[in-house]
């Protein structure tokens, strides 16, 4: 139990650097010409408090009571609806005035803050507020999987098994969620679990190690390592479960297999090191792509938002960062600087932003990174307790 314990970390690529002892907050950066300053404010406190936290955790806004290019204001439009006023600087022309709706108050505050940041950021980015989160949550002293609004509101916990999880992920249409458990057998199998009816079905279960499940862009496959012929090595389902067949053919370790936006290529990380490598869906020769950067580069992320761009997870000294990999040039960049450990990235839809696993020796939060300034804002509470392994959903 514990060699498949041990191999099922190493398949997930999970280093183990020393940690350092920081606590995890906010990593300010300067305001410069990539931020726009803004007044945010709510007409009530719920919905000031949100407003607040929302562009507060984006890096391309700085929130000010003065000075602002515009004035961001919400307010109550009904039970499940906010209106948004975005009215240049001090008493100009109007911006935008729009009404957004959702299945809650919440939701429609995110909503509109979408639609604040589409009209007023200037760089054609999307706006990332309305998405939501599938992540490990070990408030109870064991790994469950949760889901929540990105600022952890609307939170729900999907399992009550009292056993490991890990690596949660969203299928395309956000109705399911994939991922690894030891709770069934001891052994780690894949799971699907319907959010729906939190039906759970076992995905597959064969011998050795199934892990790093992922559904392509369509829904319609799965990339997976599995361990039953020897070292882990790639594999490929439909969205089922059925008809799995193996994509690589090496004696080394790979893991954190995920799709590229059109489906038709895998980046994954194997040894040695790892480095990450791009390969066709299909199968074929595995391309290295990450090089001078960092020994150790895992855990890749492939923007659906900004396709040449990849977000992973990287050693820089005796911690882990977040990098970015330009597919188009192989040219990777460290995008996090703080001063505790930075790893399992997931992007935002804008594809500048991802959310991360910040973690120190004795704690892990989730945050949001603005990969182009380095500012890192945590969004899950301290008081919920570890959290980790986030995975992000959006329309």
């Amino acid at each position: 139990m514990q060699r498949i314990l041990s191999l099922l970390l190493a398949a997930l690529s999970i280093a183990a650097p020393a940690l350092a002892q920081r606590d995890i907050g906010t990593v300010e950066v300067e305001a410069d010409n990539r931020t726009l300053p803004v007044r945010v404010s709510g007409a009530t406190q719920e919905l000031n408090s949100l407003a607040q936290q929302a562009f507060n955790s984006s890096g391309r806004y700085h929130v000010v009571a003065s000075g602002f290019i515009y004035d961001i204001k919400f307010a109550p439009a009904g039970a499940t609806q906010v209106r948004v006023d975005v009215v240049r600087g001090y008493g100009g022309s109007s911006v935008v005035s729009e009404v957004a709706s959702g299945s809650t108050l919440r939701e429609a505050l995110l909503a509109a803050a979408d639609i604040a940041v589409a009209k007023t950021n200037g760089l054609g980015l999307r706006g990332f507020f309305t998405s939501r989160l599938v992540f490990i949550g070990e408030r109870t002293g064991h790994q469950e999987i949760y889901t929540s609004d990105l600022f952890f509101g609307d939170m729900k916990q999907v399992t009550h098994d009292r056993a490991i999880a890990m690596t949660p992920r969203w299928s395309p249409d956000g109705e399911r969620v994939i991922y690894t458990s030891f709770f069934k057998s001891g052994f780690p199998d894949i799971f699907q679990i319907d959010l729906g009816t939190y039906q759970r079905t076992t995905f597959v279960s064969f011998k050795g190690t199934n892990s790093g499940a992922r559904f392509s862009p369509d829904g319609r496959q799965v990339a997976m390592v599995l361990s039953g012929e020897g070292e882990p090595e790639i594999y490929v389902s439909n969205a089922y479960g059925r008809g799995v067949s193996r994509r690589t053919h090496t004696d080394t370790t790979k893991a954190s297999p995920c799709w590229s936006p059109d489906g038709s290529r895998l980046i994954f990380a194997m040894e040695p090191g790892p480095q990450l490598y791009v390969m066709s869906a299909s199968g074929g020769m595995p391309q290295r792509v990450t090089f001078e950067t960092s020994r150790y580069c895992a855990e890749p992320d492939w923007s659906r938002t900004a396709p040449n761009k990849v977000v992973f997870t990287m050693v820089v000294g005796r911690n882990n960062q977040i990098g970015v990999l330009d597919l188009s040039t192989r040219h990777s960049e460290q995008a996090s600087h703080a001063p505790f450990d930075g790893m399992e990235p997931s992007w935002l839809p804008d594809g500048r932003h991802v959310v991360y696993t910040a973690r120190t020796p004795s704690s892990s939060r989730v945050c949001i990174l603005d990969t182009e300034t380095g500012k890192s804002t945590p969004v899950s509470p301290a008081s919920f307790g570890p959290a980790l392994q986030a995975n992000v959903w959006y329309r």
